[in-house]
């Protein structure tokens, strides 16, 4: 019976690992190209939003401010 128990857990793991691999095997890598474009994009866009936050919290600052 103890036999049984230890044939049984290593069965998942080994099919874990094949299907695994076979997951793995199915990704599509992007080209470098496609990554290069991607990564400008996101620097772009992290650029503007900061410089947008940068611009509304001086103004806020002004406000409050010129509140106070």
């Amino acid at each position: 019976m103890a036999e049984n128990a230890g044939a049984e857990k290593k069965s998942p793991k080994q099919s874990f690992w094949k299907g695994l691999k076979a997951e793995y095997s199915k990704i599509v890598w992007p080209d470098k190209d496609t990554v290069t474009k991607q990564t400008i994009v996101v620097l772009a866009v992290s650029l503007v939003l900061g410089v947008l936050i940068g611009v509304l919290d001086m103004i806020f600052k002004f406000g409050i401010n010129l509140i106070i």
